[in-house]
């Protein structure tokens, strides 16, 4: 690893065995784009790669040199209107209305390791040889902003981080309108665009298309990261699959309104821009105040799109997330909504908690209406406090009950939102986000809470912290059930509206970073409807997240594929339910609901009282499976085999880091009579070592080596029209098997 200077050509070079990324000083003072991809060797001289030439109808940076124009050149930060005419990385509304820009070369300095983003969640290193960063100063003369643009590349792997800091060193006030976080020029658009994208309980769905002359985004205007469209895409070349080919993953380390999008000129020149939506926003700048953008985090594989997940799942693992939880296996819990709802007493949660313990759970959590007087949607968000009517000892008592059970508590919270039924809102009315003389819209019967006023936050924490103090609570659900409306503040000038959405993010970051640092072995699990902020902005306080309010098995394999794209298995929480499923009504087998659910953290959301003695007892084995091999699980190499997007067919599997273990996952949605033979061609594993393979714990007899399994493959046709040799029968639509494999 290593980041380059040439004096001489004014060239940056910065690379690591499988990465290049390249960049000079044009002739301008502006910072130019020369190559970004797989390895090159180092060399004094790029500046070949700066192309220019005269084209008709095109305005010029110098009036003696017609063949140098910006929008014809690759940039590593654009600015609209001189001499670029696509969408720029920045824009700043100066006191005199222009917006005109002209942002020079200054000076770098190249730094050891890797700066911290201040009140913003970032990737990290633990030692300062796992990365190194360069940061490069550019300013504008006229408004005397200067801007800093990070680039931290990491030892191992096609990794760069980037984000932007703006200072104002003029005397004037300055308005910053777009500040994007990662902008990138690339020299052609023979791409495919990758997104994932969907709605409530059927997120992250990939959709796939070719990228062409125009402009190609996702976005969020909601607030939040949302359900509609995640903070994440992928350009990957038309030959490119799970396993060859050049790929780039961009990813927002952000949980609020983001755009991507990917803008292709009519010269085929792709620009790539990630970051705050500049849609509504504006930040404004006084004398000497500093503004930073969020990180992104770019992957580029030479190893397909397989290649590029492995490597998000390693960094975010690592060194996203954070704290006591980061490296551990987690624990198996039992959450009572689905199986109560609002419905319980102190008495039944018990004997819930009673029938989870003897089953081999190891967490019971308490989800919504524990508090103030909350028996519906209607009421009680913002009270804090236990409803001593439904648990007359409170959480105090009531986690000291599970606790001598054996077991650990949990509990949800739903910090950011509020009830008009609620002491909180009469006592503050004003502490929602409501615009003047306008409606303030309701959803699920609730408003926000203005937190990007520190009081607001203040109160909250003060409340969630009482509990964690008197009572046994390891681990918090927390929930966010609406998008925002009506952004705006009554704390904030009229000229600093345009900060709320992120201020309000800010004041959600502060509140975790409060809570995780004075509880610090509290599990944390992020939940907004499901996966509406499922991004990883929140990973760097929550390890894991509840994926979906879907729970049914066969939903689940599009949402958990499409999640691990750029998600890894430790963060993605998956649980069994009951059937019907409460949100498609489908009736699919225990073993598949498991089977299922066992690729991320595993749960149960049900009672499991309402078993038969026999299903009772599939749960215990269930329970025992995943105690054995959740470590491999949840933090093995994952690989993806079969699409659900594609086949009818799901599959996928994990492997351990020195290849003598290995757990498949396959799926089947639909049956059929008499189908052809079939086989996975399996990766990962060792090519010379001899495999013994188990299918739903019966041994396969004769053993294999790691090649035939991987270029031959597993033989998994299907014995609806009989028995097979091996003794597995299939049971039908919604069917699955998991295949363990040993050295």
């Amino acid at each position: 690893m290593s980041i380059l200077f040439y004096e001489k050509t004014k060239i940056f070079h910065l690379c690591n065995q499988e990465f290049s990324y390249i960049m000079m000083v044009l002739p301008n003072g502006h910072m130019g784009q020369l190559y970004c991809g797989a390895r090159v060797h180092e060399k004094e001289d790029f500046s070949y790669l700066f192309e220019r030439m005269h084209r008709p109808m095109t305005a010029c940076v110098f009036d003696e040199d017609d063949t140098f124009s910006l929008e014809h050149t690759r940039q590593e930060y654009g600015v609209y209107g001189t001499t670029d005419f696509r969408h720029p990385a920045v824009e700043i509304l100066q006191e005199n209305g222009s917006r005109l820009l002209d942002f020079k070369y200054q000076g770098h300095k190249i730094v050891a390791g890797k700066p911290s983003l201040p009140g913003l969640p970032a990737t990290y290193v633990e030692d300062d040889k796992e990365a190194e960063t360069l940061i490069v100063t550019l300013k504008d003369r006229v408004t005397d902003v200067s801007l800093e643009l990070l680039y931290t590349i990491f030892a191992k792997g096609g990794i760069l981080a980037r984000s932007a800091r703006f200072v104002n060193g003029g005397a004037q006030s300055v308005q910053l309108t777009r500040a994007m976080s990662f902008c990138l020029d690339l020299p052609d658009a023979e791409y495919e665009w990758m997104q994932f994208s969907g709605a409530w309980a059927r997120e992250r769905h990939l959709k796939v298309r070719r990228l062409e002359q125009g402009i190609q985004a996702v976005d969020s205007l909601r607030g939040n990261s949302s359900h509609e469209h995640n903070p994440f895409i992928v350009l990957k070349r038309p030959t490119a699959d799970e396993n060859q080919g050049e790929v780039m993953g961009f990813s927002l380390i952000y949980s609020g309104n983001f755009l991507a999008q990917a803008q292709v000129d009519t010269h085929d020149m792709t620009r790539v821009l990630l970051g705050i939506h500049p849609f509504g926003f504006s930040w404004k700048l006084e004398a000497r105040e500093e503004f930073v953008t969020p990180e992104a985090v770019m992957v580029y594989s030479k190893e397909g799109l397989g290649g590029m997940s492995r490597v998000y799942h390693k960094l975010y693992q690592k060194r996203l997330a954070r704290g006591y939880w980061r490296d551990k296996e987690r624990p198996i819990l039992n959450n009572n909504w689905e199986a109560t709802y609002f419905d319980f007493t102190q008495e039944r949660l018990v004997e819930l908690a009673k029938k989870a313990k003897e089953c081999g759970v190891e967490l019971f959590v308490l989800d919504d209406g524990w508090f103030g007087e909350r028996s519906s949607d209607f009421a009680g968000l913002g009270d804090w406090v236990a409803n001593t009517t439904r648990l007359p000892k409170g959480i105090t008592g009531l986690a000291e009950q599970i606790e001598a059970l054996g077991m650990k508590f949990g509990l949800w919270f739903e910090p950011e939102m509020v009830n008009q039924d609620s002491d909180l809102y009469r006592a503050h009315p004003d502490w929602i986000l409501k615009t003047p003389d306008r409606h303030a819209s309701l959803g699920r019967h609730q408003h926000v809470l203005d937190f990007s006023r520190r009081e607001v936050v203040d109160a909250i924490y003060k409340m969630m912290a009482k509990i964690l103090r008197e009572a046994k609570v390891s681990y918090i659900k927390w929930d966010m059930n609406r998008s925002i409306t009506e952004c705006y503040s009554s704390a904030y000038k009229a000229d600093r509206q345009g900060e709320i959405f992120h201020r309000y993010i800010l004041g959600v970051y502060d509140l975790y970073e409060r809570l995780t640092s004075e509880f610090p072995e509290v599990l944390f699990e992020s939940c907004a409807s499901g996966g509406g902020r499922f991004d990883p902005g929140l990973l760097y306080y929550a390890p894991q997240g509840w994926a979906s309010d879907d729970s049914d098995a066969i939903e689940r394999l599009k949402i958990q594929y499409g999640t691990s794209y750029v998600y890894p298995i430790s963060s993605i929480g998956s649980h069994v339910s009951v059937v019907p499923n409460h949100q498609v009504f489908r009736n699919t087998p225990l073993h598949t609901r498991a089977n299922v659910a066992y690729f991320g953290t595993f749960g149960y959301e049900l009672d499991l009282n309402k078993l038969t003695e026999e299903e009772v007892t599939q749960v215990k084995a269930q329970i025992s499976f995943m105690k054995e091999h959740r470590h491999l699980i949840q933090f093995g190499d994952f690989y993806r085999l079969s699409s659900p997007f594609e086949k009818n067919i799901t599959a996928w599997m994990v492997v351990s880091e020195d290849k003598t273990e290995a757990i498949v996952g396959w799926y089947k949605v639909l049956n059929g009579v008499n189908m052809p033979y079939s086989r996975l061609k399996l990766q990962g594993l060792s090519e010379d070592m001899v495999y013994q393979i188990t299918v739903d714990g019966q041994e396969l007899s004769g053993n294999y080596y790691g090649d035939e399994l991987m270029h031959i493959g597993l033989l998994t046709s299907d014995g609806s029209a009989g028995e097979l040799p091996h003794g597995v029968r299939t049971c039908g639509d919604f069917d699955s098997r998991i295949y363990v494999l040993k050295a």
